[in-house]
This record gives structure tokens, C-alpha cells and sequence, in this order.
């Protein structure tokens, strides 16, 4: 039986062997998509041991919403995935609306649905843009960050920001689509069907130094993606067809025609770097559908006033509720708990980033230090939601 004085601290410069070393990555890297500190276990070139240090960027957000209303929660919400806030909000939005049994008009759903699904893009172009320059390919991220600026652009005509957009509220939305959105959103799609997803697919899709480069890297099996709770692309790029939008839809998602993309190991193994790439990649083509059919859907429906459902004060029942939506990045569930009073009991967020990188330190083993970048980038993790 192992005594305290018997086990050896794998982590310990004197319990290394005479060949290793401990490298400190981060906190301050510009790879690591945050201020996240990797610690590696080194022999030469290779990864013996991995182990994260979060927490750098903790801003109690979860004990701030205790001393905030609910719809105070919200600007809170923004700053979790500042990449893709509209789906932070939404979920929170949709959690208390089910605590507090109020069903919002198909027309607000519809709106959500163009936002969260215009916000997908925004977020999937930040993630593969970022991604190739961590790889070392620089012209495909200034490609998408233009597309980007212009989904921006609509965000800031709707509602008056390009980045934290408190647009969500429990019961509606903050504004109405101004006139002329659906146009100039159909002139994008235009765009984006017929330009800037070829781009995508020539620049970085099909090239092959990007296909050599990631297709046998950092391999996430389904076993290993299942026991660590992986979600969104992370999941689905290791070939396991799970979207919450089809397997649990809400704001009407069942109504629209949609494929979830999975990671089918073209070049090598399914689960590689280059399959979760690929995932997000062809994801966004999937939103340019919904966004479509929303779009549809929205000339075609009355409108409605979207305060109509939205409480003068928002004081749900004592009681708690779990919700989870389909975030760019995974699933993002929030635990809400109500003592009956305008400010929430208790508020607690599961993180899809947070369970993507508990899987790091099981992928990052055996691979090469040139490597873990590119294993970090393909996981596309914030740490505004890590740390939250």
C-alpha cells in the first residue's frame, strides 16, 4: 500500500528522469487563445505529461448574478464567450422563461434564430481564421474576419453594439429587426453561398499543406470524447451526430431543414484536428440554410411586438430549472435556482470550453510540442467561459 512518503509527484523537478524537463506555456502565449497556462512534461520533443492551469480571467460571474435581477444577468452573460455572445444570452433567456412559464411569439423565436444562427458564423470564421494563423497561414484569417465585420455590421444597425449586445431578454429581444435587415442579411448570405464558402473550402479545405499538417493530429476517438462530455464541433468531429437544435430543439428549430455535421476522416483518422476544423467550416454553410428558411419564415409571419411578452419585472416562482442550448462552441447549460425574489438564488454554467479542455491532458500526451498548439486551437476554447 502506497504511503504519503511512497508516491511520486509526477510534476516534481526532482522525481524527473534524467531526460526531461517541465516547459511553462503560457499564460501569456498568443496561441492559447486566453491567458491559459499550459505546464508540459517534456522528454526531447515529446509530451509526456499535460496539465492546463485555468483561472487567470475569473470575474465571479456566477456570484455576481446573485446580487444582479435577472435581466442584469444578461451583460454578465455577454462577457462568458465575448466570441459569441448572442447564444450566452439566449440560453439564459430561454432558462428563465421556462422557470418563469413564459412563452414568447413564434416571430421573436424567429428573430433568435436569425441572431444565434448570423452569431454561429461570426464565431466559426473567428475560430478558423484564428486557427490557421496558429498554424501558420495568415491570409485565410483575413479573409473570414471581413465576412465577419459584416455580420457585425448588422448586429450594430439591430442593436447599437458590434461585440456584448445584451439582446436577449427573459421574454423577447431588445429591439426589432430594423427595416431593410432581411435584405441586406439575404445580400450576405448571397455573398457568403457564393463566395466566401468556395474560399473556404480552396483555401484551407482542400489545400494540402493544411489537410498533411492536421489530419493525423491530436485524434479524439468517440470514446474518449464521450467520457469527457465533449460537445458542439469538439464532439461531432470525432464523428458522433449530436446537435441540440435537432435532439432537443427549441425557438422552433424542429421546422427547419438542417444536416449536423460530423467528422468522417477523409485523410486519416476521424477525430483529428483537421475534423473539427472541418465540422465548424461546414456548419456555417448549414446556418446560411437556416438563415435562409428564417428568413422566409419572417416575411411570411405576422409581426409581433417583441416586449409583448417581456415582464415589467422578472420575479419568477421559488423553484430551478436546468436549460441547455446549441452554442457555437458546445453545449451551453445554465442551473437557475429562484428563492422567489427579483434577483436569482443561484446561477451555475456549464462550460463547453470547460469540458473541452478536460480532455487535453489525456490528447496532449505522446504528441509533439509543435503540436499542442495546434491541438489547443482545434479545441477553439475562450477562457471568458472557462474562468467566467
Amino acid at each position: 500500500m502506497a504511503t504519503p512518503e511512497t508516491i511520486v509527484n509526477e510534476w516534481d523537478p526532482d522525481a524527473l528522469d534524467t531526460d526531461e524537463m517541465i516547459l511553462q506555456m503560457g499564460p501569456q502565449h498568443p496561441a492559447t487563445h486566453g491567458v491559459l497556462r499550459v505546464e508540459l512534461r517534456t522528454d526531447g520533443e515529446i509530451v509526456k505529461a499535460a496539465r492546463p492551469h485555468i483561472g487567470y480571467l475569473h470575474r465571479c460571474f456566477e456570484k455576481h448574478c446573485e446580487n444582479v435581477d435577472y435581466n442584469g444577468v444578461m451583460p454578465y452573460a455577454d462577457r462568458m464567450d465575448y466570441c459569441a455572445a448572442m447564444g450566452n444570452t439566449l440560453g439564459f433567456a430561454l432558462a428563465v422563461e421556462k422557470l418563469h412559464g413564459i412563452q414568447v411569439s413564434p416571430y421573436v423565436d424567429t428573430v433568435r434564430v436569425i441572431m444565434a444562427e448570423l452569431q454561429r458564423i461570426a464565431s466559426h470564421t473567428v475560430a478558423v481564421g484564428t486557427y490557421t494563423m496558429d498554424i501558420g497561414a495568415f491570409t485565410p484569417f483575413l479573409y473570414l474576419l471581413r465576412d465577419r465585420e459584416k455580420i457585425l455590421d448588422l448586429f450594430e444597425w439591430t442593436c447599437g453594439a458590434r461585440l456584448l449586445y445584451n439582446y436577449n431578454w427573459v421574454g423577447g429581444v431588445s429591439h426589432d429587426l430594423p427595416e431593410g435587415f432581411v435584405k441586406a442579411t439575404r445580400d450576405l448570405l448571397r455573398e457568403f453561398d457564393s463566395v466566401t464558402y468556395p474560399e473556404l473550402l480552396d483555401l484551407i479545405i482542400h489545400n494540402r499543406i493544411f489537410v498533411r499538417r492536421l489530419s493525423h493530429v491530436g485524434v479524439c476517438s468517440p470514446e474518449i470524447a464521450i467520457s469527457h462530455d465533449l460537445t458542439g464541433p469538439n464532439l461531432r468531429g470525432s464523428g458522433i451526430a449530436r446537435d441540440l437544435r435537432k435532439d432537443e430543439p427549441y425557438c422552433g428549430y424542429e421546422n427547419y431543414d438542417f444536416e449536423v455535421c460530423v467528422g468522417k476522416g477523409q485523410y486519416g483518422p476521424v477525430g483529428s484536428c483537421f475534423d473539427r476544423n472541418w465540422v465548424r467550416v461546414v456548419e456555417m454553410r448549414e446556418s446560411s440554410k437556416i438563415l435562409h428558411q428564417a428568413l422566409d419564415r419572417l416575411e411570411k409571419m405576422e409581426k409581433t411586438d417583441v416586449h409583448e411578452k417581456v415582464p415589467k419585472r422578472v420575479k419568477p416562482p421559488k423553484g430551478e430549472v436546468y436549460f441547455r442550448s446549441e452554442a457555437p462552441r458546445g453545449q451551453l447549460g445554465y442551473y437557475v435556482v429562484s428563492d422567489g425574489n427579483i434577483n436569482p438564488y443561484r446561477v451555475k454554467v456549464k462550460s463547453p470550453c470547460f469540458t473541452a479542455m478536460s480532455a487535453f491532458h489525456h490528447l496532449a500526451k505522446g504528441m509533439m510540442i509543435a503540436d499542442i498548439i495546434a491541438l489547443i486551437g482545434s479545441l477553439d476554447i475562450v477562457l471568458g467561459e472557462i474562468d467566467r
